[in-house]
């Protein structure tokens, strides 16, 4: 486990004046300032704000890339994702520049605006029903990647994702679907979806949150095992495969959203630790809702189901004003894509390899 200090000078799209590539906070920061600009980008469209009057624009050319293409819904013509180009001045070649991206592809998440709320909310629906594979937008955001990556050529090494709620949601199924034609494209997860119960928020026993998520296990594994015996070992093989794949997580603990990938990971350990692993695996890679969907019919895929990931905890206290804010109002700051390229943030990192 690593913890760090986010006390350096990137504080959004202002005051950057030099970018160390190799700086894990750098890195993360640029991500979600990328995202941002997708937010930006589709609030400009519905104002009708075009250049000089557009907002989004130092979201990104600030960090010294240029919009190549925007990524729009085929139902509410909102703009969703952007792709942009990394193009930095001559002066910064003498930099560590080896690990930077040539290409980012970002996504955003639901927008409170009406002329796109109601399609992103039918889509978080999607997430809860395990089928947001099967949108048009997961669809558009999936062919894009494959098309860059085939373009680029190589194996995407020089290509990022990123992604913030619904938008992590759609960046994670991408991701997933090109790992598994072994191509591993560097994924930046803020606040990705979690559809489950929150059990950290709701209880406050370590001992009864481990009885419940072991009760959950083997609920699921015996479900899984019954319900896929015929094709356990392709399933089980499938997402093995995915392990040497390890994307970046970012996760509040205050955001019932996300905050259960941290038991998610921390559990699956625990089942090892305890000799259950093998229960622990099935269940990992399974969830109960999904496999009720597939009962009656119905095609699903849980998204959010990973083998491995570095999982970046925001442990930051909330100022005293939001401590004494509605429960709500604590949760949807803390699900916020701002707060990942704050300074001085508390942050723990933790690598979780299946």
């Amino acid at each position: 486990m690593a913890s760090t200090k986010d006390n350096f000078y990137l504080s959004g799209p202002s005051g950057l004046t030099y970018v160390n590539w190799d700086h894990v906070c750098h890195r993360k920061s640029i991500a979600a300032s990328l995202v941002k600009g997708v937010y930006v980008l589709e609030r400009d469209r519905q104002k009708r704000r075009k250049c000089p009057d557009s907002l989004a624009f130092p979201w990104w050319t600030f960090f010294h890339f240029q919009l190549l293409d925007t990524l729009v819904d085929d139902v509410d013509s909102s703009i969703f994702g952007a792709i942009y180009e990394f193009k930095p001045p001559q002066s910064m070649w003498i930099d560590t520049l080896h690990r930077s991206p040539r290409y980012v592809i970002a996504f955003r998440g639901t927008t409170i605006k009406p002329e796109s709320f109601f399609r992103d909310m039918k889509l978080d629906l999607k997430i809860l029903r395990h089928g947001l594979h099967r949108t048009s937008r997961s669809k558009i955001a999936t062919e894009t990647v494959r098309n860059m990556v085939a373009s680029v050529g190589g194996n995407g090494s020089n290509i990022w994702l990123a992604g913030h709620s619904l938008g992590s949601c759609i960046a994670l199924h991408a991701a997933k679907t090109m790992a598994k034609s072994g191509i591993f494209i560097e994924s930046f997860l803020f606040n990705p979806p979690f559809p489950s119960a929150p059990l950290d928020q709701i209880i406050n026993s370590e001992g009864m949150k481990h009885g419940i998520r072991f009760v959950g296990s083997m609920l699921t594994a015996g479900l899984a095992t019954a319900m896929n015996s015929d094709k356990k070992s392709s399933s089980f093989d499938s997402f093995a495969a995915l392990s040497d794949w390890i994307p970046s997580l970012f996760v509040n603990p205050s955001d019932f959203i996300c905050s259960e990938y941290v038991g998610y990971f921390e559990h699956r350990r625990k089942m090892e630790e305890i000799g259950a692993g093998t229960i622990g695996n099935i269940a990992t890679q399974n969830s109960v809702g999904s496999l009720m969907m597939s009962a009656f019919g119905k095609e699903s895929e849980p998204v959010h189901l990973i083998p491995s990931a570095i999982l970046t905890v925001n442990l930051t206290p909330p100022p005293q004003s939001m401590m004494e804010a509605h429960w709500i109002h604590q949760c949807l700051e803390a699900h916020g894509i701002h707060q990942w390229w704050k300074p001085e943030l508390h942050l723990e990192s933790k690598l979780h390899k299946y």
